[in-house]
């Protein structure tokens, strides 16, 4: 199969590059906290679509959902086709500067968006997702090239640890914002559109370290055309497929982590409605729940980025899921407040260690050389769960009539189930085929 020159000797990352490389974690991290987690997608359910729901309780959580699984979808169909191309056409940053732009200008235009315009919000809210999407698949690709097999659980967990802190520090932002606001008599119609305009700059500012020291180490086949790539790409795609066999355990994995992101991603996109709807939580409340998880969430990434290269990613993963299902148990019998932010600071530790364990975990199954194939099958798997999960909690809110405290059973199986499944994969078998691979791509 052809592959990607590479240059040699391949001079080895040092800490700016690292750092650089940390620092998108730390930019986009903005984009889920503020608009996917705690403020935007609240205000789109009860505000921006809250007439819909005169129809039929739930209408306007099942449009979020909706828009969630068709930006997931796209990302779906064509994560693993660029990756591949970024490979051979040694792309990989040039591809993360026009997503990283892409999700700025989008993320942006949201300020635009007013009551009653589900449509518009819609539309810009899934390419805002999309882009965002592409260049977390991007970034995480360089992750073998930067750093030894001993040491990616680490530089994950410390990527995650950062991420968090770009989240609290975007979120307090907007919190300061908003309580200008709101003491100068605004609504949330007026202020709300305006965050989006801060998660837009901070993601812009804080992205430039990536982009003007992270370096792109393949070398590209001149001789080859833009529709040659696109073949080859396809090709590529085609072979790891038939070739399967010979990565068993990273296929394994795809689909486990498919199986429990889908509660990840279910908890991620609702927690906020979760906290509002069913615990009664002001948006001031919600707020300063976001900003604690995101702490408790940044100490997970980086106790477990440290943990998991002593005890393996695979035992590490093992115990943050059964932590996510201790925390899912105790959100759906929370019925106070204090018991309800035990369980959301659970999940906040579990969500840091288990986005670290997972990213670890694939890129020790890729092999260098074609890290950008193998994460856009990463990629796929992460938006295959951002469809169903959510998807799955709006559809059974939808026909429960609005009742949350049934829907969120549905995220709990999605745990389960992934714990069952990670125990099929075998962590330094899935190493060992990463390397044969090496040696012979």
């Amino acid at each position: 199969m052809p592959t990607a020159k590479q240059k040699l000797p391949l001079p080895p990352a040092g800490r700016r590059e690292r750092f650089a490389w940390c620092m998108y974690d730390f930019a986009n991290s903005g984009y889920t906290t503020v608009v996917l987690t705690a403020v935007f997608n609240a205000y789109f359910v009860t505000v921006i679509a809250s007439g819909v729901n005169e129809h039929q309780n739930g209408s306007a959580t099942l449009l979020w959902t909706i828009a969630m699984a068709i930006a997931n979808g796209l990302v779906l169909v064509c994560a693993p086709i660029l990756g591949a191309i970024a490979d051979y056409s040694a792309a990989k940053k040039r591809f993360l500067v026009i997503s990283t732009l892409g999700c700025v200008l989008f993320t942006a235009l949201l300020s635009l968006v007013g009551p009653g315009d589900i449509a518009l919000a819609m539309v810009l809210v899934i390419l805002a997702t999309i882009m965002f999407a592409a260049g977390e698949n991007f970034i995480a690709a360089f992750l073998p090239e930067i750093a030894p097999p001993e040491h990616m659980g680490r530089l994950s967990g410390y990527g995650w640890t950062i991420g968090y802190l770009g989240g609290l520090l975007t979120l307090g932002l907007c919190i300061l914002y908003i309580q200008w606001a709101e003491q100068h008599g605004q609504s949330a119609d007026q202020f709300v559109p305006m965050t989006s305009l801060i998660v837009a700059t901070v993601f812009a500012l804080a992205a430039l370290p990536t982009l003007l020291w992270l370096k792109e180490r393949a070398v590209a086949d001149t001789s080859q055309t833009p529709i040659s790539y696109i073949r080859i790409g396809f090709h590529r795609l085609n072979h790891t497929l038939k070739h399967a066999r010979q990565h068993k355990d990273l296929f394994r994995f795809l689909i486990t982590l498919a199986t429990y992101h889908a509660g990840i991603n279910s908890v991620i996109v609702l927690a906020a409605v979760y906290a509002q709807e069913v615990m009664n939580f002001t948006t001031a409340d919600t707020l300063q729940l976001i900003m604690v998880v995101n702490i408790t969430a940044a100490a997970g990434a980086f106790i477990f980025g440290h943990l998991q290269d002593r005890i393996g990613s695979k035992l590490s993963l093992i115990l943050t899921l059964i932590i996510w299902i201790i925390a899912i148990g105790i959100a759906y019998s929370a019925t106070e407040k204090d018991i309800f932010w035990l369980a959301a600071n659970l999940i906040g530790f579990a969500l840091g260690a288990s986005q670290s364990a997972g990213r670890a975990l694939v890129g020790l199954f890729s092999p260098p050389q074609r890290s950008g194939e193998f994460f856009g099958l990463w990629g796929l798997a992460v938006r295959l769960a951002a469809i169903i999960g959510p998807l799955t909690y709006g559809a059974t809110i939808y026909l429960a009539q609005g009742n949350h405290r049934f829907a969120i059973l549905s995220t709990l199986l999605f745990f389960i189930a992934g714990l069952v499944l990670l125990f099929t994969v075998n962590e330094e078998r899935g190493r060992q085929a990463a390397q044969q691979d090496r040696w012979n791509g």
